[in-house]
């Protein structure tokens, strides 16, 4: 008894208590269930079944080919706007010089100002044509690097193209800035456009539209208005070739001035006759 209160209370081992209670659980007839652990290769795990991921799969490819089918779709509307306004820029382009040359139009006259005239005459820089028509105009721009004024001479014309490639004719606009020269006149040539079949003008009269005009010959120095007809050309690579109809561009002419039969009449009016007083 003395040593028991020397060393103090004794410790029960875990094993012997665990070991206890089964056998009291064992005697009550109650189940016991000793929890055993598994290693990680014994736990089930969810996972996707052969037909399973040939279904996903399947569903993809037809999310992905209707991606691609629009895609491919918009793609194809997308370079045919591209190619439609790339076509149609020269011509717009085309039609706003033109119609900045015909309404600048300066009347025959003067030094600066020659005849409007349709008449076929030698014109071009390394370019091979004969001029359309050719005017005067003030459309000129004036800088402090050029000498020159706002009236230029300006022709057009059709050429050869540049690409053996191109079908049809280049348009050409051909300008003179320096109207008095020494010794070579100095042209400038500019390409408009390409794919051209035909340019035409006609002229109004005030009463029909005329074919040729000459202001060296006619009454009236200047039609009252003036029709350009640009015919393109038919493209052979197309699939059905269809001929469009001629764009036109009308010009009216503010400027009207007096003939030479006018100005003769006015002066013979104004001066005194012979022998007689004023």
């Amino acid at each position: 008894a003395g040593e028991g209160r020397g060393e103090g209370p004794r410790v029960v081992p875990q094993s012997k208590v665990r070991m206890g209670r089964l056998q009291t659980l064992e005697a009550l007839n109650v189940p016991t269930a000793i929890p055993t652990r598994r290693s990680p290769s014994q736990h089930p795990t969810a996972a996707f079944t052969l037909i399973e991921i040939l279904l996903a799969v399947a569903i993809f490819s037809v999310v992905l080919i209707a991606i691609h089918s629009v895609f491919h779709v918009a793609l194809r509307l997308r370079n045919r706007s591209v190619q439609s306004i790339e076509a149609a820029r020269p011509l717009q382009e085309t039609l706003s010089i033109l119609r900045r040359d015909l309404a600048g139009i300066v009347p025959p006259g003067g030094t600066f100002a020659g005849p409007l005239e349709t008449t076929p005459i030698t014109q071009g820089v390394g370019l091979s044509g004969t001029p359309i028509i050719q005017f005067h105009t003030a459309v000129g721009v004036l800088s402090e690097d050029s000498p020159w004024g706002d009236i230029l001479r300006v022709a057009y014309l059709l050429a050869a193209p540049t690409n053996s490639e191109s079908q049809g004719m280049d348009l050409v606009r051909s300008v003179t800035r320096n109207l008095l020269p020494v010794s070579q006149e100095d042209v400038e040539s500019q390409r408009l456009m390409g794919g051209v079949e035909s340019l035409t003008f006609f002229f109004h009269d005030g009463a029909a539209w005329q074919a040729v005009w000459d202001s060296t010959n006619e009454v009236t120095l200047l039609p009252r208005a003036i029709k350009a007809q640009i015919q393109l050309v038919v493209l052979r690579d197309t699939i059905a070739p269809v001929r469009t109809e001629p764009i036109e561009l009308v010009v009216g002419l503010l400027v009207q001035p007096a003939s030479p039969n006018e100005d003769e009449s006015s002066t013979n009016a104004a001066s005194p006759p012979s022998g007689g007083r004023p």
